[in-house]
């Protein structure tokens, strides 16, 4: 097998310190979806400190672009990171941890943003051999769900002038060894949709339940039946998801409430199975709760799509990234995770693709999304590594 050359990787590891000073400075100071105030401030004097100009978009809307330009004619490659924290309380004890209670950086966003400067740097200290130029895109909200980071900056024209042909981005994944980066073509990440189911009973004393439907049964009828419906209707090999996350009802032990409150989240990879599951839901939701006598609302609202990679445009990633890392490094992913990632909607414009950096080691015991999740300074290695040999790869460089 042929030796990696670990060029763009040495040319990172030489940039640690910058590397964990930005990580640091970011986790410092978490901000939730549509408030990274503070950190589109600290983006944009990083950029400024590479000599990298960058765009904002007013006090509405915390997003930044930078822009690399290459004196060639090319493909111009959009590298994006995201930029919001979580609701969580964290439990890292690090000296940089949050210093803003219940705010965390739990899903390495802070090590996304880290990675995109420090890739950033490298590709400015080597515009001789890009072939086009690069967009450098700081996205908020991407953990808010609905409508997100991507598409408000689609909206606003982050991949015009320079019209953008190819977009490239990656996220921490903890089922991906520490060191390597998980890829797949097609189908990579689910769409998820939301839903509110609201039961509507008749209130009254716990000790004369017959006299009116029982919204808590009925309920509880429908948690079993939304279940049911995953297992017996849809088709055993076409992944879907149905999740019932929050229950609310009721005031006291012995009062049948009137109405109680069903949330959750529907996660599926195929636009018709989609729709179908959507379908399948509102009228099982109303049935179940016809034949306990009480009746049932539902608000269903739909999320990010599909995240689907080009499989073009990823291999081309892939090759150039066995060279680098060594082919060793490469986990190819079987099966589409059925987590989201508005990263979808760039990929619906053009093509691209959107890796797994790993960061799993033998001792790990959090995923992402907990109170003690903290990824190790290797991933700021390796993931500013994979953006610039991916961004020239993407440009054509070692294609003729």
């Amino acid at each position: 097998m042929a030796r990696a050359t670990n060029h763009w990787t040495r040319e990172a590891r030489r940039r640690l310190p910058a590397l964990r000073a930005w990580r640091a400075d970011f986790h410092r100071e978490p901000e939730l979806s549509n408030r990274e105030t503070r950190t589109r401030e600290k983006v944009v004097r990083a950029l400024a400190s590479l000599g990298i100009p960058a765009q904002t978009f007013g006090n509405k809307f915390n997003g930044v672009v930078g822009l690399i330009e290459s004196e060639r004619a090319g493909p111009v490659v959009a590298l994006r990171a995201d930029m919001d924290a979580l609701p969580i309380l964290e439990e890292t004890h690090v000296p940089f941890a949050s210093r803003f209670d219940g705010t965390m950086h739990a899903c390495g966003h802070d090590v996304h943003m880290a990675c995109l400067l420090g890739a950033a740097d490298v590709l400015m200290h080597n515009r001789g051999r890009l072939r086009g130029s690069v967009k450098l895109i700081f996205q908020p909200a991407e953990e808010e769900g609905n409508r997100g980071g991507a598409l408000p900056l689609l909206e606003r024209g982050v991949f015009e002038k320079p019209r953008v042909n190819f977009v490239l981005g990656q996220h921490v994944a903890s089922e991906v060894p520490l060191g390597s980066v998980g890829w797949k073509k097609g189908a990579l990440m689910a769409s998820p949709d939301h839903f509110v189911i609201r039961v509507h009973g008749t209130p009254g004393h716990a000790s004369t339940p017959h006299q009116g439907p029982d919204a808590v049964l009925t309920a509880a009828e429908i948690v079993t039946g939304l279940q049911a419906m995953v297992s017996r209707v849809r088709n055993p090999v076409d992944p879907v998801v149905v999740t019932v996350g929050t229950i609310h009802g009721g005031t006291r032990h012995n009062i049948i409430p009137q109405e109680v409150v069903l949330e959750g989240t529907v996660r599926t990879v195929d636009p018709k199975t989609k729709q179908r599951t959507e379908a399948w839901i509102r009228r099982r939701v109303r049935l179940l709760a016809s034949s306990m006598g009480a009746s049932a609302s539902i608000s269903y609202k739909h999320g990010y799509p599909v995240l689907v990679n080009d499989p073009a445009a990823t291999q081309r990633v892939v090759d150039a990234l066995g060279v680098e890392l060594g082919k060793d490094r490469l986990v190819e992913l079987k099966h589409p995770g059925m987590g989201a990632e508005d990263f979808a909607r760039y990929l619906e414009r053009v093509p691209g693709t959107f890796l797994r950096l790993g960061v799993r080691t033998p001792t790990m015991t959090a995923s992402s999304h907990s109170a003690t999740f903290l990824p190790a300074e290797t991933a700021l290695v390796i993931g500013t590594a994979t953006l610039v040999a991916g961004t020239l790869a993407l440009q054509g460089e070692g294609r003729g």
